[in-house]
């Protein structure tokens, strides 16, 4: 058996759970079902169940703690319910009070950005029609993640999102990886 660790680049779908096990016991696809993994593959991090996109995979515990340390950018493409305004965007980029664990935490300075939206496929559950009310999509860079630090963001400043989609991680980016799309490559960092 080789001791060379493994490491991995998947598309996270929509629903999956970024575990290999479910310690609920719900009926949600978990990481294990996208490809045959070798025993000790770890997330890099997580996305939550209705979260998807870029998510990295190791057997190599410290390339995970490197990761997810505030050394490494997380960039976020953001649907969100609304027009959202150039004040929105300029208080997420100074950071605002969310919810954690309880308490109150100011987010860390970040980037926030509005783009056109980058049409990515559709995803398994309908997020709504057009006939709820105008969308915009953003982009969010920050080098923290708080549990739903994202989402708790844009419904800070009164844009709550819809859809989040983790595009870059560091350099790595999602690409044109199709959705539950796995790939193995030899180093993340």
């Amino acid at each position: 058996m080789s001791d060379k660790h493994r490491h991995f680049i998947i598309h996270k779908p929509w629903g999956c759970i970024s575990q290999f096990i479910n310690p609920a016991k719900r009926k949600k696809k978990l990481l294990g079902e996208l490809y045959d993994f070798p025993k000790g593959t770890m997330a890099i991090g997580r996305l939550d169940v209705a979260s998807e996109g870029l998510l990295l995979l190791t057997t190599d515990g410290k390339v995970s703690a490197k990761i997810r340390s505030n050394k490494y950018e997380k960039e976020y493409y953001v649907q969100l319910d609304g027009l959202i305004n150039k004040e929105a965007i300029e208080k997420i980029k100074k950071g605002v009070e969310i919810g954690f664990n309880g308490k109150k935490y100011k987010t860390k300075p970040g980037r926030a950005f509005l783009i056109e939206d980058p049409k990515f496929s559709l995803r398994s559950q309908k997020i709504r029609d057009d006939r709820h009310g105008p969308t915009s999509w953003v982009s969010i860079i920050i080098r923290e993640g708080k549990f739903r630090q994202v989402r708790k963001m844009t419904a800070t400043v009164g844009f709550p999102t819809l859809r989040l989609i983790r595009v870059r991680i560091g350099r790595i980016e999602l690409k044109n990886l199709n959705v539950g799309g796995v790939l193995e490559v030899d180093h993340l960092i």
